[in-house]
């Protein structure tokens, strides 16, 4: 009687409690596809490298990672407690020593897309597992930024260093130089330069035993839209992951091998006006307005994003904190005035111009609606058409200094929310001096940024210099505005995934079943 006692105890707690069990390994043979045509390097970034924190789906847009809390010493320091019992990929260990020797080579060749790299001052080591940061004055989006600050191996330091580069960090060659839950194996995906595929191995020395949940995963940057999409809905075993054109929705609630799965975000598509080099008349801001004004974000949204997106009236996602705000007030100029009311007007100040596009791929359905528009007040676009990203990056961030090969006169790339339930993702084009803007230097649009810099998100300093950059922004039309997406994505049946809000796929937490391809 006790042996059938202690069996059937045994099964009631198999059925009861095993599915909250933690396994320690991934499960063998799992292997994972995913396409991942913008941005790739910040979407994997902390499933290879890792900061004191990363981002999470929640309110403040992060959690700790290798800290285990901070307090706020003062406006200028920041004190960490760092996760003890860490090893790096190549098993040395991690604490406030490699962090100290990581913030020498970041403050030698800092990343150049906020402005730590004339606040970081120098990190002190207080005792193994605590170190404090100084800045040089008070800078609000410190938090955000450590997000960014990942951490080498003394190897891939020596080697390497830190990049320098107008894009975040990432590994420059394959190999165990990181924290995180995976290994890079082949290939490498950086933000001016990458392989069309990499390869990454769960990491055997990660910290935490329940991650990574999968053993392999190939990542793809530069497939064609139509063919990946092809892979992922017709074929099994191909492609497990992928966003999708809005117009491919029926196709993939069809396919017998994937799923659709959308969520809203904060995500941009950032289009921009060629103030540097482009066609004159873009220096016009009459010129720059009317083409605003003659988009119908409504109709835009409604007809070719399928209704998977958000109205907004400048860049910035309306989800951001302190954006949020503002377009409460602040509306779409499609939404002040219908553009089919002033057409006449429009088509006297643009009837006549021709512009140079450059777009990746994957956002031609959305074109399509915007040439519609374009075209009914006089406007000619001329199509210039990549599937890589980096090529579109290549043009871009040597605009600002007149040395862009292409003669591009609008430009659009995905500028996915990397800097998580912060809009400086989108803030960091008005910047008229930074590489990444293609506005005509504007002193008093540069100085609400140096204001924003100062101020943390959240507070009502932030929303108010936050309302100041966007009103300035929409009333010059410095950017052509279009909605913000929502995330629309092709996932295979036998995955689990929940895609965050952010540009970020946390690879460490998608699940396959034992149906997958790979295993079953």
């Amino acid at each position: 009687m006790k042996i059938l006692l202690r069996f059937v105890s045994a099964i009631f707690f198999l059925f009861v409690f095993a599915p909250s069990i933690v396994w320690a390994k991934p499960v063998s043979g799992s292997h994972l596809k995913v396409f991942i045509p913008s941005l790739p390097y910040i979407y994997i970034s902390h499933s290879i490298n890792a900061a004191l924190l990363r981002p999470a789906n929640n309110e403040q847009g992060w959690e700790y990672d290798m800290a285990t809390s901070h307090k706020v010493i003062d406006e200028r320091t920041y004190e960490f407690t760092l996760r003890k019992g860490v090893k790096f990929q190549d098993g040395t260990p991690f604490n406030a020593d490699a962090v100290l020797l990581n913030m020498e080579h970041f403050k030698k060749a800092p990343f150049l897309f906020t402005k730590i790299d004339t606040v970081f001052d120098r990190a002190e080591k207080i005792d193994d597992y605590t170190v404090r940061f100084h800045l040089t004055q008070k800078y609000g989006q410190f938090l955000n930024d450590a997000i960014w600050i990942q951490f080498y191996t003394r190897t891939y330091l020596e080697k390497f260093g830190w990049n320098g580069k107008a894009t975040c960090p990432n590994l420059a060659e394959p190999g165990p130089y990181g924290l995180g839950p995976y290994i890079l194996k082949e290939g490498y995906i950086e933000g001016d330069r990458q392989t069309p595929n990499a390869v990454l191995e769960a990491n055997p020395n990660y910290w935490n035993p329940e991650y990574p949940k999968i053993e392999k995963v190939t990542v793809y940057t530069e497939l064609d839209s139509k063919v990946a999409l092809e892979r992922a809905i017709d074929r099994d075993g191909e492609l497990d992951i992928m966003p999708i054109p809005v117009s491919e929705k029926r196709r993939v609630n069809e396919s017998l091998y994937a799923k659709l799965v959308t969520a809203p975000s904060t995500d941009n598509i950032a289009i921009h006006i060629n103030m540097i080099t482009g066609n004159k008349r873009l220096q016009d801001r009459a010129v720059r307005v009317a083409l605003n004004k003659a988009i119908d974000q409504r109709r835009l949204l409604s007809k070719y994003y399928d209704g998977e997106g958000q109205i907004k009236p400048t860049l910035a996602a309306p989800l951001y904190p302190g954006v949020d705000k503002v377009v409460k007030k602040l509306k779409a100029y499609s939404e002040v005035e219908d553009p089919k009311a002033i057409r006449d007007q429009l088509k006297r100040t643009l009837d006549g111009l021709v512009l140079n596009v450059y777009t990746q791929d994957r956002y031609m359905h959305i074109w399509k609606g915007i040439d519609r528009d374009l075209r009914k007040v006089g406007v000619k676009l001329k199509f210039d058409i990549t599937t890589s990203e980096k090529d579109v990056f290549g043009q871009l961030l040597s605009t600002n200094a007149g040395k862009n090969t292409k003669k591009w006169d609008l430009l659009a790339w995905g500028d996915d929310d990397w800097y998580y339930n912060h809009p400086w993702s989108a803030f960091l084009v008005y910047r008229t001096h930074n590489y990444w803007s293609t506005i005509s230097p504007d002193p008093q649009l540069n100085n609400y940024v140096e204001e924003m810099f100062r101020e943390s998100v959240g507070s009502p300093a932030f929303d108010n210099v936050s309302e100041k950059i966007m009103y300035h922004v929409y009333d010059n039309g410095y950017m052509l505005f279009v909605p913000t997406p929502n995330k629309v994505l092709a996932v295979n049946k036998q995955v689990t995934y929940s895609p965050y809000r952010m540009a970020n796929m946390p690879l460490w937490e998608i699940e396959v079943s034992d149906d997958h391809w790979s295993v079953r």
